[in-house]
């Protein structure tokens, strides 16, 4: 019944996702990935009811399927992060599942009564080549699991070096994500079949509630909480796509040059106040000033030593203990003078103001 259970959540998930609105590339993936994983916990169910007769030419097919696990999950990262550039190649991660299919094709052409005697017999026959398969199949999902976990913190880094606010950016999706899939590598290692199998199913139960939960996942997302919950797709396209353009031009980037931008970006900041923006992302900033981001992000590093997070939140501080000193302002709260420097949260304005000060808002004050 659990695993019926799972099945049929699966399957439901995979319908939200094909009737979802402007699907994007990682709802695709997503919902390519929920298809595999529960047509393979389906012939994981025939298995554990000893059903396979119902379906004889399925038989067999569930031993390379973990060989997709791993690209799915990297894949969808890659495309939740927007760092999936190079689309043309993502078929080649798909690879040795295709060789695993391959080199069980003379277990797979065998009639169903050899092949079910070969599962009787607990894989007699074909011992050597599940062993290599299994020791392929962990090789593939740890590597990447890690994989995923790399893209997962460049992407966080990305976050600081483009964005001033980080409360409305929700990761928590794709780190649950990453860690269930990584725990059932564990499992993989540690117990058998129906252990890995229930505790995949408990893991796609939580998919469908906390995914469900998740703005964006499994509902249709709005222009502007897409634009707060990933880097915009086109910017990181141009960004990656010039890469090397850019490093040229920042080796060549003399420091007078540097300086002068500086200059211009302290002084539209002092009169235009962007930092009051509690949304305001590098890409913005930088068309004010008609310069590449990449180039406003090496000037904040060398002139100001901080992240573009780190310096638009010290500006904001700054703002802060100007406006609390003034008279008029006396009648508002701390909070309210936060929030009118840009500050859009109570944790983020006591963060950074530590950070800055080193003291909290109310030692500071007294």
């Amino acid at each position: 019944m659990l695993y019926l259970t799972g099945i049929i959540i699966t399957f439901f998930l995979v319908v939200i996702l094909a009737s979802k609105r402007n699907k994007s590339e990682a709802d695709k993936i997503l919902a390519i990935w929920l298809f595999c994983t529960g047509f393979h916990l389906f012939l994981y169910y025939l298995h554990y009811q000893k059903d396979f007769a119902s379906f004889p030419f399925l038989l067999g097919f569930e031993l390379p399927m973990p060989l997709l696990q791993g690209p799915f999950l990297y894949l969808y990262t890659s495309a939740l992060t927007n760092q999936n550039l190079y689309k043309k190649y993502n078929l080649l991660h798909f690879l040795p599942f295709l060789i695993a299919v391959l080199f069980l094709m003379p277990f797979f052409t065998l009639p169903f009564s050899e092949k079910l005697k070969v599962f009787e017999n607990e894989g007699k026959g074909y011992e050597n080549l599940i062993l290599v398969l299994y020791g392929f199949i962990l090789l593939s999902g740890i590597t990447y699991a890690l994989l995923s976990l790399r893209k997962l913190s460049k992407h966080q880094k990305n976050i600081s070096d483009q964005f001033s606010s980080s409360e409305k950016i929700n990761l928590r999706w794709l780190q649950y994500l990453i860690l269930g899939s990584s725990i059932i590598w564990c499992v993989v290692i540690f117990f058998e079949d129906k252990y890995i199998f229930s505790f995949v199913v408990f893991y796609l139960m939580f998919i469908g509630y906390f995914g469900i939960k998740q703005v964006g996942i499994f509902t249709n997302q709005t222009i502007a909480e897409n634009l707060v919950l990933n880097i915009s797709s086109n910017e990181s396209i141009e960004i990656e796509n010039a890469a090397e353009k850019i490093k040229y031009e920042k080796s060549g980037l003399s420091n007078v040059k540097l300086q002068s931008i500086h200059q211009k970006l302290t002084q539209i900041m002092k009169d235009e106040k962007l930092y009051k923006n509690p949304d305001l992302t590098l890409a913005e900033l930088s068309q004010k000033l008609n310069i590449h981001p990449n180039i406003l992000s090496q000037v904040i590093n060398s002139a100001e030593g901080k992240n573009f997070y780190d310096y638009i939140n010290s500006q904001r501080v700054e703002e802060f203990k100007k406006l609390i000193l003034l008279p008029e302002n006396e009648k508002y709260t701390l909070l309210s003078v936060a929030f009118e420097c840009g500050f859009n949260s109570k944790t983020a304005f006591n963060r950074n103001f530590k950070k800055v000060t080193g003291l909290s808002p109310s030692e500071y004050l007294k």
